[in-house]
């Protein structure tokens, strides 16, 4: 047979901080609400507690979802712009060298 978990488990060592100590005593009344919960004696407020600290997690995580979708799209819209600048700058430049070669043309032809 397995040996069994030792009930020294239950007993931690004392903390050295207030900031510890307030940890373990989170973490034991997390320990006690979720064994309440799962023998179906937990009170309606620790119920209430966990339904909302989940709807307040959806709500988070929807609304990072939404920004990260709104980071996207105008990252892409972003890089579309700048394909169009440097079409319209590759554009203007193409534009120029054949004004100059026909200015140049012209120029030389009407010395003759």
């Amino acid at each position: 047979s397995m040996p069994k978990a030792s009930s020294s488990s239950h007993k931690q060592a004392p903390a050295e901080t207030s900031e510890a100590r307030e940890q373990q005593m989170i973490n034991l009344a997390m320990n006690l609400a979720e064994k309440k919960l799962r023998d179906g004696s937990a009170s309606n407020s620790i119920i209430i507690h966990y339904l909302k600290l989940g709807t307040a997690r959806a709500e988070v995580e929807k609304t990072k979802l939404q920004a990260e979708t709104d980071l996207a799209v105008a990252k892409m819209k972003s890089l579309e712009s700048q394909a169009k600048m440097e079409e319209l700058y590759a554009k203007a430049i193409e534009g120029m060298k054949t004004y100059q070669g026909n200015t140049f043309q012209e120029e030389y032809y009407d010395e003759e």
